[in-house]
């Protein structure tokens, strides 16, 4: 059993960075993302990366979002910076307890989610 908390969020004004952490305990895991949802959307994926490195981002990071982790720790990183309004939502943490040759899955492949943390950005 893999349990996946997140940390990090908070009210920041346009422009501002945050960083989220997510550490994954229990046993190692294969590829962690962020997600983010806002109220009446779909959740969408920010970034992930595999246990290898690799990385994905969604377009709308345009650049402005780092995504890292550290094996060792099981724990993965957010870096955003230029935060804008649209940025506001829940963010989550999930992570898969295999491993896939591919950057980029589908939601449904990641096995453990986190509660969230609320990113909030006032223009």
């Amino acid at each position: 059993q893999v349990h996946v908390v997140e940390s990090g969020g908070g009210l920041v004004q346009e422009g501002d960075s945050l960083r989220l952490s997510c550490v994954a305990s229990g046993r190692s895991v294969g590829h962690m993302a962020w997600y983010r949802q806002v109220p009446g959307k779909q959740r969408e994926l920010v970034a992930s990366i595999t246990s290898g490195g690799n990385t994905d981002y969604s377009d709308f990071v345009q650049g402005r979002f780092t995504i890292s982790r550290d094996n060792a720790k099981n724990t993965a990183w957010l870096q955003m910076n230029n935060l804008k309004p649209e940025d506001t939502a829940v963010y989550y943490c999930a992570a898969t307890l295999r491993r896939f040759p591919s950057s980029r899955l589908a939601s449904s492949n990641y096995d453990c989610w986190g509660q969230g943390t609320q990113v909030t950005v006032s223009s």
